[in-house]
C-alpha cells in the first residue's frame, strides 16, 4: 500500500496511527537459512544490508515475512543521507559502512509467521501478532525494532509535531482492513 498525503489526520476508532519513517520501505523474508530483503518496487536490497541479513538469521523463528523500514541511526536520529550511502556498487564499501553505521529494521507489519499467512487478516489482528512476534524474537542486542503504533489521535499529533530526524510524518491505517 502506498502512502498518500492528506490535509488532516483521519479521526475515528477505525484508525491506527504510526510514525512515517524516512528510510527504505522493505519486505524482509526468511525461510530457514534463506533471507531476502526487497524494496517496494521489488529491488533486492539484501547485498546492501548484510548486517540486517545476519541479524535475521539469529532470530529463533525460522519462517516469517516482515514489512518495515530500513533506517540508519546516527546518534539519536535517523540519517537518510547515511542510508543512501549504503546503496553502493562496491561490496567492500558496503561491508565497511555496515560495520560503521549499521542499519535497523523497524517492523510495522507481520505478513507471515511459520505456515500462517497473515496478510488477509485485518490490521488489528496482525498488529497483535507482530507485537507478540517482536516480544518473543527481537532483543535489545539485535537490529530489529518494533515500530510504534497507537489508536490515540494525541500520539499521532505528537509524532507529527516532532517530525524530522528520521520521521516524515504520520501514517493512518484502517484497523479493520487486510
Amino acid at each position: 500500500m502506498e502512502a498518500r498525503s492528506v490535509k488532516a489526520i483521519p479521526v475515528g476508532q477505525e484508525w491506527q496511527y504510526e510514525p512515517k519513517w524516512d528510510g527504505f520501505r522493505c519486505l524482509l523474508t526468511r525461510d530457514a537459512d534463506a533471507v531476502a530483503m526487497y524494496s517496494k518496487s521489488g529491488q533486492d536490497l539484501s547485498r546492501y544490508f548484510p548486517e540486517v541479513i545476519a541479524a535475521a538469521l539469529t532470530l529463533r523463528e525460522k519462517s516469517f515475512v516482515l514489512d518495515g523500514e530500513i533506517v540508519v541511526p546516527i546518534g539519536s536520529r535517523f540519517s537518510f543521507d547515511d542510508l543512501l550511502q549504503r546503496v553502493h556498487p562496491a561490496a567492500s564499501r558496503v561491508k565497511k559502512l555496515a560495520a560503521q553505521t549499521p542499519a535497523l529494521f523497524l517492523a510495522f507489519d507481520l505478513l507471515k509467521k511459520g505456515r500462517s499467512e497473515l496478510g488477509a487478516k485485518p490490521l488489528a489482528k496482525r498488529r497483535v501478532q507482530l507485537e507478540d512476534f517482536a516480544g518473543h524474537y527481537f532483543s535489545g542486542a539485535n537490529l530489529f525494532r518494533l515500530s510504534p503504533a497507537s489508536l490515540k489521535l494525541q500520539d499521532a499529533q505528537r509524532w507529527l509535531a516532532s517530525a524530522g530526524g528520521g520521521s516524515d510524518g504520520v501514517m493512518a491505517k484502517r484497523v479493520d482492513l487486510p
